[in-house]
């Protein structure tokens, strides 16, 4: 017998304890080694089953999933013999949907055009990587690594593994999704327990909670927060909620891609930088489970991992986050400027970057509004993923968006369908996405269709499609309605001195006109408001794109400097920490 079918007649158990990772390869001596290189580094905490061909692999891949083992990686070598791994890969989706499947290749293969990138790009693997060439081998591990944590990501609040938040509520109900799906967002390890399961009630009379008002958060500290608002658990959380009584050089409102980025570069040039966000770091591209185009991440990456990691860019540089307290209000006084918080607080800067991007326009049917976080939800992150696992889901809408959503809820819907007005997807989603969705087994499109209707039980059982040629209706089963139509701009905060178009974008630079109040001509992101900012979604004429945002974020930080070189020293009395750049400006300026 040979190592690696010995190797699988060794694992034959009723259950996995650990996270099993599946390697095939046909070659003995490769899989040896490549099985060796997996269980130094990982055996500790996941178990690796090694096969010696695809077949070999498929049925125990079945055995796996018959006794409830967990599966976060399948690597396969391409060249294997009957079946390539590019077929083998594809046809892992049908047995472990979430498993991360990477190809394994040489570097040979990257001479010429290979089956591979079709496979890549029809999403029937997540990654491609060079077999490791050498032990240990770190450009490998970099890629593993990355696969499992984003498995671990996508497993939500799974209780019991590492949790710091205990969340006990109502299932279905509004306050309960959005609270987890901020603690996703914002990437807070918890666990969810229904209040009527065993173990939620176990835990309400354990923290002598009866019968509470709203949902139940325990923290690892031992703190318990009976309905708070988000602002409080935020705090419970060590996070800042109110800004420092200090005169910041620039406050950003927003924390999407436009205002991280702002935040990274603010901060690292100096800039004494404030960031306020009053709901999840990543904004609407959070949402997003997979970013297939943006520079640098050939394998794609998750809104939520894109966020942490530039939340964790800007910490690091010494922005000052102020997490929770939505923006209410902005004016001048004298020659700084004041952002009003919710909680009657103040943000003092000599400059303001307004980056508070978009949400999805509401659908407007009310007997579906009632049931939001029921069964209907506003974008796709993982929570709500899981609560379709096996059901029919709808998405409506047909930008980038919508289609990595479906792509997304198609590893757990039974059938996902696309819900769009037009006749095509081709005007408004990018081609990739196109390709995925075509070759998806279970994901299916209709054109010219819109939600006339729907309900359930307290929580959506059912949908009313309309026709808009014939307007004829028809009722389906639904498990679950994603909705991402459209791009509403959050702007109704500010006051009319900063002109928006009809539609509520924000007029920047020459789209400014006659409304621009200065003898200078406004810099290219400026506001109608002298050393107000706008960038990314919120924008009028923005891209609507990561990369564009993150490209604004960074030129409005390069303007602000330029702004701040023409502007009045800081009024005496306020307290300011002027970088030594700016320091110098003001007194070459007065000398």
């Amino acid at each position: 017998m040979r190592r690696g079918d010995d190797a699988e007649a060794g694992h034959r158990v009723a259950v996995m304890a650990k996270p099993v990772l599946v390697v095939v390869d046909d070659e003995d001596t490769s899989l040896q080694a490549l099985t060796r290189e997996l269980e130094s580094r990982y055996g500790g905490h996941y178990q690796v089953v090694s096969s010696s061909s695809a077949e070999v692999a498929l049925a125990r891949l079945a055995e796996l999933k018959a006794a409830g083992a967990d599966v976060p990686l399948v690597l396969a070598d391409q060249r294997l013999r009957g079946m390539s791994g590019t077929e083998l890969l594809a046809r892992v989706r049908d047995i472990f949907p979430m498993a991360r499947r990477g190809l394994l290749i040489t570097w040979g293969d990257r001479s010429a055009p290979a089956p591979f990138l079709e496979a890549a790009a029809l999403g029937q693997l997540e990654f491609y990587l060079n077999r490791p060439t050498w032990s240990p081998d770190e450009q490998f591990h970099r890629v593993i690594t990355g696969s499992l944590e984003e498995w671990w990501r996508e497993q939500g609040g799974r209780g019991g593994r590492g949790e710091m938040v205990m969340v006990i509520g109502d299932d279905p109900s509004a306050r309960v999704h959005e609270i987890r799906d901020l603690l996703a967002r914002n990437n807070v390890p918890f666990g969810f327990y229904a209040s009527g399961s065993l173990e939620g009630r176990a835990a309400l009379r354990r923290l002598g909670v009866i019968d509470p008002a709203g949902p139940v958060l325990l923290l690892d500290t031992g703190v318990v927060l009976v309905d708070a608002a988000n602002a409080e658990i935020a705090e419970a959380l060590g996070q800042k909620v109110r800004p420092a009584g200090q005169v910041y050089d620039v406050v950003i409102v927003g924390a999407g891609p436009a205002g991280l980025a702002a935040a990274v570069y603010g901060a690292s040039e100096g800039l004494f930088t404030a960031l306020l966000e009053r709901e999840a770091f990543g904004g609407q591209a959070g949402t997003s489970s997979r970013i297939r185009n943006y520079l640098g991440f050939p394998s794609g990456v998750s809104g939520v991992e894109l966020a942490q990691r530039a939340y964790e860019q800007a910490w690091a540089f010494g922005t000052h986050f102020v997490y929770g307290n939505q923006a209410m209000s902005l004016a001048k006084d004298r020659d700084l400027l004041v952002v009003g918080l919710e909680d009657g607080s103040q943000a003092w800067a000599r400059a303001v970057v307004i980056a508070t991007g978009v949400s999805y326009r509401r659908l407007g049917v009310p007997e579906l509004e009632a049931l939001a976080g029921a069964g209907v939800f506003y974008g796709a992150g993982t929570i709500e993923a899981q609560a379709v696992a096996q059901k029919p889901a709808f998405v409506v809408g047909g930008g980038n968006s919508a289609g990595q959503a479906a792509l997304h809820l198609s590893k757990y819907a039974q059938q996902v369908t696309i819900l769009i007005r037009s006749q095509s997807l081709a005007a408004s989603m990018s081609d990739y996405l196109i390709r995925e969705i075509d070759a998806a087994p279970n994901v299916d499109v209709r054109y010219r269709c819109e939600v006339a209707g729907g309900g359930g039980s307290g929580h959506l059982e059912h949908l009313l499609l309309r026709n808009r040629d014939s307007g004829e209706t028809e009722p389906v089963p639904a498990a679950g309605l994603f909705i991402l139509i459209g791009a509403q701009p959050f702007t109704g905060w500010l006051p009319e001195a900063i002109r928006r178009d009809p539609w509520g974008f924000i007029l920047t630079g020459p789209d400014t006109g006659q409304d621009w109040p200065l003898q200078r001509a406004p810099f290219l992101l400026e506001t109608t408001t002298p050393g107000v900012f706008a960038a990314g979604d919120v924008r009028h004429g923005s891209m609507k794109r990561v990369a564009s945002a993150v490209g604004d974020g960074s030129t409005a930080i390069r303007l602000i400097h330029d702004y701040l070189a023409l502007a009045p020293p800081v009024p005496e009395g306020k307290e300011s920490r002027l970088p030594a750049r700016t320091a110098i400006q003001h007194l070459l300026r007065n000398t």
